[in-house]
């Protein structure tokens, strides 16, 4: 995965990128912790769509769950690329975050009845532990697998940033 910025270069051309860039550790750290993701979609006249989604990261990928019957399900069968922001802070030298693009990929069955599926396996018990503070993974029927292997990568911790 390189790190880029949001107009295509790389992190080396980043205003400040070096100095306020997390870690892949760092990065990794964060996106566990975090809860909430913002998911933007292409609709299929190129407007775009954005909604808040839950996500598991397993150090490689960015896992979503979504309702199979969602605007967004329906946009990125049609068009799947994506782009996802996972953001902290309040005052602005505590801001973070990381943006990550690429494509979705659908895994397992839609809408997830809890079919065996190995590649499923590491999300759903990331998942499960995360938000429902149990060890297996409750289906409901409605919702399905995304995975986001970024393409690309940016993020920022601007408690980096030299204060003075």
């Amino acid at each position: 995965m390189t790190e880029t910025t949001k107009d295509g270069g790389t992190a080396d051309t980043q205003r400040h990128g070096r100095r306020i860039m997390m870690t892949a550790d760092e990065r990794d750290a964060f996106l566990t912790v975090q809860r909430t993701c913002r998911v933007a979609t292409v609709s299929e006249n190129g407007a775009p769509h954005i909604g808040a989604l839950w996500f598991v990261w397993d150090d490689t990928a960015l896992w979503l769950y979504s309702l199979t019957r969602s605007k967004r399900w329906r946009q990125l069968r049609n068009d799947p690329r994506l782009s996802v922001v996972i953001d902290d802070g309040e005052a602005y030298g505590e801001l973070r975050g990381v943006e990550l693009s690429g494509r979705a990929l659908f895994v397992g069955e839609a809408p997830r009845t809890g079919q065996p599926c190995p590649e499923l396996d590491v999300p759903e018990r990331l998942f499960a532990s995360k938000y429902f503070d149990t060890e297996s993974m409750p289906h409901d029927g409605r919702h399905a697998w995304l995975r986001l292997v970024p393409d690309s990568a940016v993020s920022w911790d601007f408690r980096k940033m030299p204060r003075g």
